[in-house]
């Protein structure tokens, strides 16, 4: 923990806060705006500029979906934080967790993962905490959500992806030689195991699927054996009919048959109809935003941004948007091999996973292809942890690009 508190780049702020406050307890004196120009222009020189554009775009477009829906949802009698509360949040959130990303990118990735036992402990305490004062907000079942001021809510899972990355990451890299010995996989797999089973029991097993996805994908980016991956398929197989009968609810089961059996579960898949019907009135391009013939969608601004995002710009736009996460991913993987260690790769790994499977996940759920399970859509579903989260995440992979310059030896 020492190490972690005595890092440059951690100390950059307080350093310069400090120069600052000197420079100005002198007699006329004023801070050194030269060096403020030129600490933005080493930062923007030595980061991945590519990979902030591209969230800044998908945070732009989602602000602009989140004003449109608001627009028509709007009342002469509420005021206009009230009507436009969604996409203030949702831009509010972009804007501070961009500041966070660009402060974290400066700090050591190694000292992040480090600091494990701090981060650990305050978002598994949070989550702990929804099971005494989590609340369901209108939308939903699951009590795993804290309540703020100002209206304003928490979810700590979201926060928990961030710290999960890191830890396991570490676990990984620490015992890179003895992955594939059985009492050290054994241990991986209650480090998986044991999150899973503890977001499952909060309700929320959408974001529990998550997690497992990004466990999974990064255990066989750590060179888990082909034999364990075999063994792995064939448990999961024969752990199916005990998931269906004996663990999933009534619902839960509902929801995956109404896929095979629409005729039968026509109400169930209301919303995801409403949602397709959407998705097909966009045609080629698009009715545009702010525009009063869009096509009724339940909580568009939510799980179902993307067939909102659909019928406003058309095919071309769901192209679009598929485009900037695709190309998002592809720089989280590009990273990834620029990591001249393994936990920088393997962090870059779990940020690729969040970001990927929850864009299949959402994406299937408004196409009708997969069962509604409550998965946000990254930097465009209206929500400001889960858009914070995403910004801190690319803070990591930020970290990774700028503490691993290649120099002319290398």
């Amino acid at each position: 923990m020492k190490s972690f508190w005595k890092q440059d780049e951690f100390s950059f702020v307080l350093c310069y806060t400090t120069y600052i406050l000197k420079q100005c307890s002198k007699p006329g004196g004023r801070p050194g705006g030269g060096f403020l120009l030129k600490a933005i222009r080493q930062y923007i020189k030595d980061t991945d500029k590519l990979c902030i554009l591209l969230c800044t775009l998908c945070s732009t477009l989602s602000v602009i979906a989140l004003v449109s829906i608001s627009y028509y949802a709007s009342s002469a009698e509420r005021s206009v934080f009230a009507n436009y509360r969604m996409p203030i949040v949702q831009a509010g959130a972009a804007a501070a967790g961009l500041v966070c990303a660009i402060i974290i990118s400066k700090i050591d990735y190694h000292s992040l993962a480090g600091a494990w036992p701090l981060h650990m402990i305050v978002t598994w305490g949070l989550v702990l905490a929804t099971f005494i004062i989590g609340y369901a907000p209108s939308n939903t079942t699951n009590k795993s959500w804290i309540q703020l001021p100002l209206g304003l809510s928490l979810q700590p899972t979201e926060l928990a992806k961030i710290s999960f990355i890191l830890t396991f990451a570490l676990h990984l890299d620490n015992c890179r030689d003895k992955l594939n010995e059985p009492s050290t996989l054994a241990a991986i797999l209650a480090h998986l195991g044991l999150p899973v089973l503890l977001i499952h029991f909060q309700g929320d097993d959408g974001t529990a699927l998550i997690f497992l996805l990004i466990g999974l994908s990064m255990l066989f980016a750590a060179g888990i054996a082909r034999k364990y991956i075999l063994a792995g398929v064939g448990l999961g197989a024969v752990a199916l009919p005990v998931l269906w009968f004996g663990i999933m609810a009534d619902y839960q089961k509902e929801r995956i048959l109404a896929l095979f059996h629409p005729d039968d579960y026509t109400d169930l898949l209301w919303q995801q109809n409403q949602g397709r019907i959407s998705i097909g009135a966009g045609q080629i391009v698009g009715r545009g935003f702010f525009r009063t013939q869009h096509h009724p969608v339940p909580l568009a601004e939510n799980d179902f941004i993307f067939s909102y995002l659909s019928e406003a710009l058309g095919f071309v736009g769901s192209l679009l948007v598929l485009a900037l996460l695709f190309a998002l991913a592809a720089k989280m993987i590009s990273t990834a091999f620029r990591s001249q260690d393994r936990l920088g790769a393997l962090i870059c790994v779990g940020i690729f996973a969040v970001i990927t499977w929850q864009a299949i996940v959402n994406i299937g759920m408004n196409l009708s292809l997969l069962p509604v399970i409550g998965i946000t859509l990254p930097l465009f579903t209206a929500g400001g942890t889960s858009v914070l989260t995403t910004y801190l995440m690319i803070g990591l992979s930020l970290s990774v690009y700028m503490h691993n310059k290649k120099t002319l030896f290398d």
